[in-house]
């Protein structure tokens, strides 16, 4: 990320104090800055400056501006299109073309033939489109523009290019064919994730956090979660979303103050208690996803009872011990899984989750120890699913018959070397 220009600015943190409103804390499914449909036409506060370009004189940019010094900055990195091509590839944002919807709009799939641009093959794309009058504002998508414009990695999803047309904002992306993590651990019709892709998938977001870090200017991703975790059709794992991100603290800074932003269960509690922000966050709410692999339960379900709606506080007494791990193992998994495997996944999602964030290790740390779980070829099998009391095996009644143990009508069987259905 050197950037070629030697007579523009050094990069500075991007921020999006935009609202009126000071210390102000944003959550739910990512609460952002609303803009009324004057503001895309009014001042701009100033931004980061790029690899090539300044952008700091862009504080009473147009559109059209906006559009010039974006094609000064990327050239032939992204490509700048016109609405009238996004709305002929998508047949006009129709509603079968539909893949998902959040708080900055529509996401929507499209077909790029070799046609469209020179040098642009053949490919599906999804195209996200701002809702104007929903809740996250240009500053996001300007975001988005400037980190994914900058930043390649096999583990981020690659940003293609953009639109902005008077009002519209729109981004264009690689699809990505299996959609969420999301969907696939808490959508009722969808198909289990088996236990080597789970780990698969930890290991690939690993690596794009890891990237993101261990930039030249270390980036903040600030909105880590399972539905930001995106995975195309062999399930490896990219991170997409940036308009939260953040560029890290800059000298002898130990973090970036700033507004309150994020979704509930996932943001690191310093950061919520005090504006705190530094890598250590994205940690606290990587450890918070390798909880929601290995239970199959959202970070925060209001749906269940009142003790157990927020993942990591229900989950912690279960996460050092392999007899009491075994009691909040997705059921999905079907008992399918790693024992030392999933007890090492606990302990590293434990330190994660750390609310002393120099206790939290970094990422190339939790890398390395997942990939090492990769090697473990133990399979616990069982019949039945384990209950999640809060002293599990408290009221066991141990009786081996056969290579069973009873416990109260459920039957469990032991673990076994070979991933086979017991006989009944």
């Amino acid at each position: 990320m050197k950037d070629s220009n030697s007579n523009s600015k050094p990069w500075r943190p991007f921020t999006t104090n935009c609202c009126s409103a000071e210390d102000q804390t944003i959550f739910g499914n990512i609460s952002r800055c609303r803009p009324s449909k004057s503001e895309f036409s009014k001042n701009i506060a100033p931004l980061p400056s790029f690899r090539r370009v300044s952008f700091s004189d862009l504080s009473h940019s147009s559109s059209i501006r906006i559009n010039e010094d974006l094609a000064q900055s990327f050239g032939s990195d992204l490509y700048d299109f016109q609405l009238s091509e996004l709305r002929a590839i998508t047949q006009n944002f129709s509603s079968s073309f539909l893949l998902g919807e959040g708080g900055f709009g529509t996401v929507h799939k499209g077909y790029a033939d070799d046609n469209l641009r020179p040098g642009l093959k053949a490919q599906a794309v999804a195209v996200k489109l701002l809702d104007i009058e929903g809740l996250q504002g240009h500053r996001e998508w300007l975001a988005e523009v400037i980190f994914l414009g900058q930043l390649r990695h096999q583990n981020l999803v690659k940003l293609i290019g953009y639109c902005c047309e008077e009002e519209e904002r729109l981004l264009v992306y690689e699809f990505m064919p299996r959609g969420s993590l999301e969907n696939h651990l808490f959508k009722r019709k969808s198909v289990s994730l088996p236990w080597g892709t789970r780990l698969k998938i930890a290991i690939g977001s690993a690596k794009g956090l890891a990237f993101l870090h261990g930039a030249e200017s270390p980036v903040i991703y600030r909105d880590f979660k399972t539905s930001n975790i995106l995975l195309d059709s062999e399930f490896n794992a990219k991170l997409s979303d940036f308009g939260l991100a953040k560029m890290g603290p800059e000298g002898s800074n130990t973090h970036v103050t700033t507004r309150v932003m994020g979704t509930y269960g996932y943001a690191a509690p310093e950061y919520v208690n005090t504006g705190h922000l530094t890598t250590r966050s994205d940690i606290y709410s990587f450890g918070v996803v390798l909880l929601e692999l290995l239970t199959g339960r959202r970070a925060l379900d209001k749906t269940r009872p009142k003790s157990e709606q927020n993942l990591v506080d229900w989950s912690k007494p279960y996460l050092t011990s392999s007899r009491r791990l075994r009691c909040i193992m997705d059921p999905r998994l079907s008992g399918q899984y790693s024992v030392k495997g999933a007890k090492e996944m606990a302990l590293l999602a434990l330190q994660c989750v750390s609310l002393i964030p120099k206790d939290r290790p970094k990422m190339p740390v939790i890398i390395e120890t997942l990939e090492s779980l990769q090697k473990l070829t133990d399979m616990a099998v069982t019949c039945g699913q384990w209950p999640a009391s809060p002293n599990p095996g408290k009221n066991a009644v141990a009786s081996e018959k056969g290579g069973r143990r009873e416990n109260k009508g459920a039957i469990f069987w032991k673990k076994s070397p070979v991933a086979a259905t017991p006989k009944k």
